[in-house]
C-alpha cells in the first residue's frame, strides 16, 4: 500500500480544513476514496496533531461539484513542473492582488480556472 503523500502544514491558522472523514462525508465518498484521491494527486493534505487535514476552499461552495473545478489539473502542472506538495500548497494560498479572488485557490473557486493554470504553466519554465 502506497503511503499517502503530506504537505507540510504551511496554512494561516485561520484557513478552515476538514477531516478526510469530513471530506468524505462532504463530497459524498468514502474515506478510503479519499485516500486514493490524495495517492493520486487530485486533493493536497496536511498534517496536524497526529491527523490528515484537506483544506475545506478544495472543495466547492456546495459540496455537491466535488472537487474545485481546475484544482485537479493545476496541481496536475505543479506536479509536472517539480513543485512538492508543500510548495503547491502554498502557492495555492500565498496572496496574489493581481489575480481576481487574490489567490490562486480563490481565483479557481471563481472561475478564473485559466489564468490560475496559465501562471502555474508559466513557472514551470
Amino acid at each position: 500500500m502506497s503511503a499517502i503523500p503530506v504537505a507540510d502544514d504551511v496554512l494561516d491558522a485561520d484557513v478552515a480544513v476538514l477531516s478526510l472523514s469530513e471530506t468524505a462525508r462532504v463530497l459524498g465518498l468514502s474515506s478510503s476514496k479519499v485516500r486514493q484521491l490524495l495517492k493520486d494527486g487530485h486533493l493536497i493534505a496536511i498534517r496536524r496533531d497526529g491527523e490528515l487535514l484537506i483544506p475545506e476552499e478544495f472543495l466547492s461552495a456546495d459540496g455537491k461539484d466535488g472537487i474545485v473545478k481546475g484544482l485537479v489539473g493545476t496541481i496536475t502542472v505543479l506536479d509536472d513542473a517539480g513543485f512538492s506538495r508543500t510548495e503547491m500548497l502554498r502557492w495555492l494560498f500565498t496572496s496574489d492582488e493581481t489575480l481576481p479572488g487574490s489567490t490562486p485557490i480563490n481565483a479557481l473557486r471563481t472561475s478564473h480556472g485559466t489564468e490560475v493554470k496559465r501562471r502555474a504553466q508559466a513557472m514551470a519554465f
